[in-house]
């Protein structure tokens, strides 16, 4: 017998209902799950409840979104960095021509 998949929505309301005061015992029996699973959609729930349930092990758009803008921040840190080094060997450049020319 495979894994049982549920949907996010009734994965809120299962949630929803514990949260209500329902016992999760009381609760899987209702719905014919197990207590573990209840516990543990009610954990993702609240440690991220706008993305708990994503689905699949694929991460939210919001995710996917902010791990391209975090890389973006530091190959733009690199790239600055690298840029005022090179600016400050070209200013001492700049005034070691200026000392040999005078």
């Amino acid at each position: 017998m495979g894994k049982k998949t549920f949907t996010k929505e009734f994965k809120m309301q299962v949630v929803q209902e514990v949260l209500a005061g329902k016992r999760p015992g009381e609760v899987a029996r209702e719905h014919d799950l197990k207590i573990d699973a209840i516990c543990r959609w009610r954990k993702a729930f609240e440690q991220n409840p706008q993305h708990a349930f994503a689905g699949k092990g694929f991460p939210s758009t919001q995710e996917t979104k902010e791990a391209q803008l975090e890389r973006k921040i530091g190959q733009l840190y690199l790239e600055n960095e690298f840029l005022k080094k090179i600016n400050a060997d070209l200013q001492a450049m700049l005034v070691e021509a200026k000392k040999n020319g005078k």
